[in-house]
């Protein structure tokens, strides 16, 4: 049976993680698109020679030609600009709507009927953009931000509290910003939600707050990766979010067939 076809509009850090990914995991053939002359064909060649090694059935392309990405069933775009230190991802909110717009117009063009999940940010903008651009139904436009929030918020709640990751549940709401909301009734360890955890003198209310504002508005985080890997610091967490998330759920519900609901 024919593999779907998954494009990845963008080769950079989070491009190249998620094709590696799609291929250990078997989940389509894939293309990758990127400005850059010699990036997507280089690095859809170096994934595509070690699939012997990985024991993996995918096949890799690489353009910087939109038309590669005809009939895909899945688009992930991750293309624009990087956030540079001291930018919020507002900063880039211009620039990187162009960049948008014109992948959008491209699956309009090339990929009608295909599954589109965004990783540019400003995030929510640029899924506004997309689905303008695209003239894709609503249900079929989505953003990656929630299910990696979530997964920061259990990561600093695991690391402040020196416990394991696999203890610990998480859920972050909002945007993909700094009106995000941890929902701490609804997170936990080992079972217990958080202000439980500060009546049992487990932990302490500012032990919480210093945890709440690593995560909400990304403000140490994300600055801190972009100050130490500079631009285009976005990459391995993000990419295992997408294969893994929500959202990629929904996509793949596409690629075998089976209906995708919501909005």
């Amino acid at each position: 049976m024919a593999r779907r076809k998954i494009a990845l509009v963008g080769a950079g850090h989070i491009g190249g993680t998620l094709a590696l990914l799609i291929g250990l995991k078997e989940l389509g053939d894939v293309v990758l698109c990127d400005v850059v002359e010699g990036v997507p064909q280089g690095k859809g060649l170096d994934l595509a020679e070690s699939s012997p090694i990985e024991g993996f059935d995918a096949s890799y392309v690489g353009s910087n030609d939109y038309s590669a990405i005809a009939d895909a069933a899945v688009v992930i775009v991750t293309a624009g600009f990087p956030r540079k230190p001291g930018m919020s991802r507002d900063d880039l909110l211009s620039a990187n709507a162009d960049v948008v717009a014109k992948v959008g117009a491209a699956i309009k063009e090339y990929c009608p009927s295909a599954f589109v999940i965004v990783v540019t940010n400003p995030l929510d903008v640029m899924v506004w953009v997309m689905r303008e651009a695209s003239g894709l139904p609503h249900h079929r436009v989505v953003g990656m931000a929630g299910v990696l929030d979530s997964a920061r918020f259990r990561y600093f709640i695991a690391d402040e509290l020196k416990v394991s990751v696999e203890d610990v549940t998480a859920f972050v709401l909002g945007g993909h910003g700094d009106d995000m909301v941890p929902l701490l009734r609804y997170s936990t360890v080992a079972g217990i939600p958080l202000p439980d955890l500060v009546k049992m003198g487990w932990t302490t209310q500012e032990q919480l707050d210093k945890i709440i504002n690593r995560t909400w508005g990304d403000r140490r985080t994300a600055q801190d990766r972009v100050r130490i890997l500079r631009p285009g610091s976005r990459g391995r967490c993000d990419g295992r979010k997408l294969s893994q998330g929500q959202e990629a759920r929904a996509a793949l519900c596409r690629l075998v067939g089976w209906p995708v609901r919501g909005q």
